[in-house]
């Protein structure tokens, strides 16, 4: 357990937004705001001499946008970071891109860049900064260097089907493994990504498509399950597997109640009462403990359990999972696709 206060560095190029922002942050006892900066230049220029544990980052700034001062950062002075960002479709596609580019997570601006309601994300704000300070850089590293080949396609066994669970630092471990994988597939993936909203999601599944030339698509009601493609199950609903006589088939059910829609849980549970033995389970990084009753129901069908090792960026609820034996193997990310291809030949 760490004595010092959590150290963070808040970059914005609105002097307002910065203050309302340090605000926030030195209202917990457990963090300190060492500095700030007013675009990516001046970011760098403190880092050089400033060893923040944390950095917030503004998308919208002159010189250097969001994204190009990130890359900067994790090219010099490699720290995990946030980003803060506005809800917009075209702030979702940058937000996703930062993803890729080493951010850790980010946080939503409630009503624009100049939020002056910013105070209603305090608590988000506040948990991602503890959380996101004690992740470690050579994790962040790996994550953003060269991907890997793709993996040869083999012989399938049998119609089985993959279930992935993920939440922060969920995309830019999909996108190391989704990479190794053959475009040819011959099983439906189901991802369950915690995401904020639609936006996000659609912005994560054009990303894939387009760096990777994937099958990948936001899954839809009662929408066969067809071999060789990726769904994500979208935000606000949760997502089911049902048989209907030799076809299985996606369920889509709002649900603006639960403070996880779409559950890792409710998704994997599902794919094992259909698909029995042929599941294969996947935790990825992530804080909580979703996706461990659903671990645990596929193990119960006789289905294959992985949890991401601590290469996670978040250990939190691959942790969980590998705690209470609910994992049949633990891996790192960069062997999770070679296992995946085992499971399914």
């Amino acid at each position: 357990m760490k004595d010092a206060k959590i150290r963070v560095l808040v970059i914005d190029d609105s002097l307002f937004m910065r203050t309302l922002i340090s605000d926030i942050l030195n209202s917990d006892p457990e963090i300190e705001v060492i500095d700030t900066a007013k675009n990516g230049q001046e970011a760098i220029e403190k880092l050089s001499i400033r060893k923040p544990d944390c950095i917030t980052l503004d998308l919208a700034m002159p010189g250097w946008p969001g994204l190009d001062t990130l890359k900067h950062i994790m090219e010099q002075y490699p720290t995990p970071v946030i980003i803060v960002s506005a809800h917009s479709k075209k702030d979702a596609e940058i937000t996703v891109k930062c993803l890729n580019a080493g951010a850790v997570d980010f946080v939503l601006k409630p009503s624009g860049e100049m939020s002056l309601d910013i105070e209603s994300v305090k608590h988000k704000l506040l948990k991602q900064v503890k959380v996101v300070s004690c992740v470690r850089v050579a994790n962040i590293k790996s994550l953003i260097s060269a991907k890997p080949g793709r993996l040869k396609q083999r012989r399938i066994a049998a119609d089985k089907i993959i279930v992935i669970g993920a939440s922060t630092g969920g995309p830019q471990t999909l996108e190391k493994i989704l990479h190794s994988l053959p475009l040819n597939l011959p099983v439906p993936v189901i991802i369950v990504q915690h995401m904020p909203s639609l936006f996000f999601t659609e912005s994560l599944v054009e990303h894939l498509k387009k760096a990777y030339d994937l099958k990948v698509k936001v899954a839809e009601d009662k929408e066969a399950l067809r071999p060789g493609t990726i769904y994500f199950a979208p935000p606000g609903f949760q997502t089911r597997i049902a048989q209907d006589k030799e076809q299985f088939k996606l369920v889509l059910t709002e649900d603006k109640y639960n403070m996880l829609s779409p559950s890792i849980d409710i998704t994997m549970e599902s794919a094992a009462l259909t698909y029995k033995g042929n599941t294969i389970g996947i935790i990825l990084t992530g804080m909580g403990c979703d996706g461990l009753k659903g671990m645990r129901a596929i193990k119960a069908a006789g289905g294959s359990a992985l949890a991401q090792d601590e290469s996670s960026l978040i250990f939190g609820m691959p942790k969980e999972v590998i705690d209470a034996g609910a994992a049949d193997k633990v891996l790192p990310v960069e062997k999770i696709a070679d296992r995946i291809m085992e499971l399914v030949s």
